[in-house]
């Protein structure tokens, strides 16, 4: 799923999306809760028709943003936020979730000071753009999901670093299971009301989280599969974990989650990990990368990483990617990349996004092919192969 934070895939329209493939696409309930307010995009149709956006959407619950976003404090009268744990445009190690929480003392995530409150009720935050005081709880963020009108609504949940110490994973996790229960009884309570109303039903995912822990994970899906819910998704991963860590655990937990239910991943990842996730089960994706390294001038292709502000590209008349079919790959040449991303033009970062989301959304559909054809393993190591192998020239 291309990301849309805030009711937008930054820098581009929902017709470069269609052209790319996407059918899904994310949004979250914590921005778009504080601006512009859930009631105004029920008020002026729901998510689909604001944005308008013809595919599926995805809602995650805001719990991550408010534990994530919750260290910063409010902007500045210059506008700028603090960060922690932001993506690195020339990674290449894991896929760490913009704004991952740091550890304290004792293994416990480090909080501001009065910034994020969590009770058994729900969490009480200040506002990133204003500092204003705002709550969320398990009804509360199902209830903005489904103003929303998202096809898919989050559960809401806690997502610790997966560095945190075992007790606090088991005081994180049973909370979350018990706000799980919660936000179904919402979620039923409030999709009668829409029946009623004869607006499209939402469905409701869960959230299994534990760490690093198997015993907590496997735990924490067992509980959660209970609920006999549509879809269920592993979240706390790609939260500072080494990557190898990161597979080694999705490997192991995501096939037990519910046969015949959408497996989702949540937050990753580089194309390696979306391999290592398929190789494993997982159906659903969403991540930041490929916008957010597009708009640093970090192109992925079918031979790996390019740096496209690099100056040996500076009269390089190829595309991008000579294996790539997107708009930008089959008009514009390296050299013409490089030039709009070292003048600062708008364009560049919209070219990038082009590339980029197309690259994604087509190593997706090359990955289906190969499971329908029974040859997936072989067509995963031909992929890691050729990015091993470099950007050529």
């Amino acid at each position: 799923m291309p990301v849309g934070t805030a009711a937008t895939v930054k820098t581009l329209e929902p017709r470069d999306l269609v052209a790319a493939g996407a059918r899904i696409i994310l949004g979250n309930t914590y921005h778009l809760f504080l601006r512009p307010g859930h009631e105004l995009i029920e008020r002026l149709g729901g998510l689909h028709r604001f944005m308008a956006w013809e595919g599926l959407t995805l809602t995650d619950s805001g719990g991550f943003q408010v534990f994530s976003l919750g260290e910063r404090g409010p902007r500045s009268p210059g506008g700028t936020v603090g960060t922690v744990g932001t993506v690195v445009p020339d990674i290449q190690g894991p896929s760490v979730r913009e704004g991952t929480p740091k550890i304290g003392p004792g293994g416990v995530p480090a909080r501001g000071p009065g910034l994020v409150t969590i009770a058994e009720e729900g969490v009480t935050f200040r506002s990133h753009l204003d500092g204003s005081k705002q709550f969320l709880s398990p009804e509360r963020a199902t209830e903005v999901q489904l103003a929303l009108g998202a096809d898919v609504i989050m559960a809401f949940d806690e997502c610790p670093p997966s560095l945190a110490d075992r007790a606090y994973h088991e005081r994180s996790q049973a909370r979350t299971q018990r706000w799980l229960v919660r936000c179904q009884q919402a979620w039923i309570t409030g999709s009668a009301r829409r029946a009623e109303a004869g607006l499209t039903p939402s469905a409701l995912f869960g959230i299994a989280q534990g760490g690093l822990f198997p015993d907590l994970r496997a735990r924490a899906i067992e509980e959660a599969a209970a609920l006999d819910l549509p879809g269920y998704a592993l979240g706390g991963y790609a939260v500072g974990e080494a990557p190898e860590t990161m597979w080694e655990g999705v490997a192991r937990d995501a096939p037990l989650l519910p046969a015949g239910k959408t497996r989702y991943l949540m937050g990753v990842g580089t194309p390696e990990d979306l391999l290592a996730g398929i190789a494993a089960g997982i159906d659903l994706f969403d991540c930041v990368l490929p916008t957010r390294c597009a708009r640093n001038g970090l192109l992925f292709t079918s031979r790996g990483r390019l740096t496209i502000r690099n100056a040996r590209f500076a009269s390089d008349q190829r595309p991008a990617d000579p294996a790539c079919g997107c708009y930008t790959c089959a008009t514009f040449t390296r050299a013409y990349l490089r030039h709009l991303f070292k003048a600062d033009e708008i364009l560049g970062l919209r070219l990038n996004s082009i590339h980029n989301i197309h690259y994604y959304l087509s190593l997706m559909a090359e990955a289906r092919g190969a499971i329908e054809e029974a040859r997936f393993d072989a067509f995963r190591r031909e992929r890691l192969d050729a990015w091993r192998a470099g950007i050529d020239g």
